[in-house]
């Protein structure tokens, strides 16, 4: 898996950031979700490699990035503060502006980023993710019973992390397993990988305050951006038979954070570069290929 990737880590202000780098062309970065790693996009990282040059860093809390102490209002895993991560990643690579994918966590994380930097971002694409503030504000029971981590991880330290910690390995498996629709998608190498990492109790750790975070000081972030909108070019995708497409008009929901939105459903579960990563790929290319100004 990505062998071919120069591997990395970014000191910046707050924390160090692990991640892989490769190819040529125009930046692009790409964001992972839960309860994942950088090496999700493995499957589509080296095509995309061939006419863009890819970043893929671990967000903080995940990986073989750092893993701080989530503060008592949860600021340093913010989607602001994470955000500001990347900037000073990319900084630091020296690219002023860039291409910007994130899947779930890394969507949200996105998401911020854009908003946050507008002038950086040229082209995003989010994957499986509807807007945070709708998804809290429109929960109802359907929801909460499909993303009933959501609300599992949100509750006070130690809880949540005591009875992960039990047993990481089947709450990785499970959270991978249910969420996905297809026939295998993860392979062994990958799921050795995703075990390695959330084996650490301190990613345990980091990754519950990334959804602290979410509904807490991000909705107060939200709230008060509600009226400003990504202005650059947005793709969005997501699974066809995932949780995303039964409950939300995608397209619709990000018209309403969006200035210019597109997007397809793709044949699968949640993961979708693991799941379809031809067609995702392909969406991707063909969305970042196309010429804009730069």
């Amino acid at each position: 898996m990505l062998n071919n990737f120069q591997k990395l880590t970014i000191t910046t202000s707050e924390v160090k950031i692990n991640l892989v780098k490769g190819g040529k062309g125009y930046p692009l970065l790409l964001l992972h979700g839960y309860p994942q790693t950088h090496v999700m996009w493995h499957k589509i990282a080296p095509n995309l490699a061939q006419e863009f040059t890819v970043i893929i860093p671990d967000l903080r809390g995940y990986g073989d990035s750092d893993k701080p102490i989530g503060m008592t209002d949860h600021y340093n895993y913010s989607k602001r503060v994470m955000a500001q991560d990347q900037i000073e990643v990319m900084a630091q690579l020296g690219y002023d502006q860039f291409y910007l994918v994130g899947h779930d966590r890394g969507g949200r994380v996105a998401h911020r980023l854009t908003l946050d930097y507008p002038n950086k971002v040229k082209k995003l694409a989010l994957l499986d993710i509807a807007p945070t503030y709708q998804m809290y504000s429109e929960t109802d029971q359907e929801f909460a019973k499909v993303y009933y981590h959501w609300f599992f991880l949100i509750q006070p330290f130690p809880f949540p992390e005591t009875l992960i910690n039990q047993n990481p390995d089947f709450f990785l498996t499970h959270c991978l397993q249910s969420w996905s629709k297809t026939d295998r998608p993860f392979s062994s190498e990958a799921m050795a990988e995703y075990l390695r990492c959330f084996r650490d109790p301190n990613t345990v750790h980091g990754t519950c305050e990334d959804y602290r975070a979410s509904a807490t000081i991000d909705l107060e972030h939200d709230r008060t951006d509600m009226d400003k909108k990504i202005e650059c070019p947005l793709l969005v995708l997501w699974g066809n038979k995932g949780v995303i497409e039964k409950t939300y008009d995608v397209i619709t929901s990000w018209q309403k954070r969006a200035t210019n939105v597109q997007g397809k459903a793709v044949n699968c579960g949640h993961f979708l570069p693991e799941e379809s990563p031809e067609e995702t790929y392909q969406y991707l290319h063909d969305f970042f290929s196309i010429s804009t100004k730069r």
